[in-house]
């Protein structure tokens, strides 16, 4: 039965500008962890539930890799796994199981193909792979910091935040320098060590970022949490997309 007009029932939202805002959100490359050797990837809820807030606020969202191409989850993200880790990530099974969604992880754009004026903000996802492939990507900490500069909203989720580790200031000094700024706490390090019996990750983000001058704040074991210090938005773990998004919307304003 065709129906007239199925655009027109969508929730109702304040629009003050013809064309909606449009995010650039970066994900990670799969990768193989050298500390478990297993692949890893990006955490699918720190894709999902940003892009699901975005997309009920009617906004143009753009998804790119450092390197492009194919991205994959983490396998404990995806609700699918075995594992039932994140089994209850309802927005993260649906986005999987709706084919015009699912394939824009097929082929992400090249990050440094991108130009940073064809969009209002910019949310950079965690997950695990991001602890092998973010640092010394200068590509990645020229676009944050370009962002930044531009005084648009910068977000940055979990492990994506050791990103934020090699981005400079104009005046050479580490940006992170007496900013307050969250991300996957030493708290919850201590929670996958213990669970896994093993070291997971190659170094700490709450340690590396205090270290730089960082004010690191967090909100407790695996509880939803996010800061903002002026244009930058960080959320502390996966549970905390939803949040970062909403302060996104929020600093933009439409």
């Amino acid at each position: 039965m065709a129906i007239a007009q199925t655009t027109e029932h969508h929730e109702i939202i304040d629009v003050t500008r013809a064309q909606r805002p449009r995010v650039l959100m970066v994900v990670a490359n799969p990768a193989t962890s050298t500390t478990l050797n297993i692949p890893v990837g990006f955490w699918a809820a720190e894709l999902t539930h940003p892009y699901y807030e975005f997309t009920r606020a009617r906004y143009e969202i753009t998804i790119a890799s450092p390197d492009g191409g194919r991205v994959e989850m983490d396998a404990m993200s995806d609700p699918r796994d075995a594992s039932r880790w994140s089994a209850d990530d309802l927005i993260t099974m649906g986005f999987v199981n709706t084919p015009e969604l699912a394939v824009l992880l097929d082929d992400t754009a090249v990050l440094a193909d991108l130009d940073h004026d064809d969009f209002d903000a910019i949310v950079v996802c965690g997950g695990q792979s991001p602890m092998f492939t973010f640092r010394g990507r200068k590509d990645l900490a020229t676009t944050i910091g370009a962002f930044h500069a531009a005084e648009k909203p910068t977000a940055v989720l979990c492990h994506g935040t050791c990103a934020l580790l090699d981005v400079v200031a104009d005046d050479g000094t580490p940006f992170i320098t007496g900013k307050t700024m969250t991300g996957f706490a030493n708290v919850e390090e201590d929670f996958s060590d213990q669970a896994l019996g093993r070291t997971v990750m190659p170094f700490r983000i709450q340690d590396e970022a205090s270290a730089l001058g960082a004010n690191f704040v967090t909100g407790g074991l695996f509880r939803a949490f996010a800061v903002r210090d002026g244009n930058l938005i960080t959320g502390q773990q996966q549970y905390s997309g939803a949040k970062v998004a909403q302060m996104v919307i929020e600093s933009l304003g439409i």
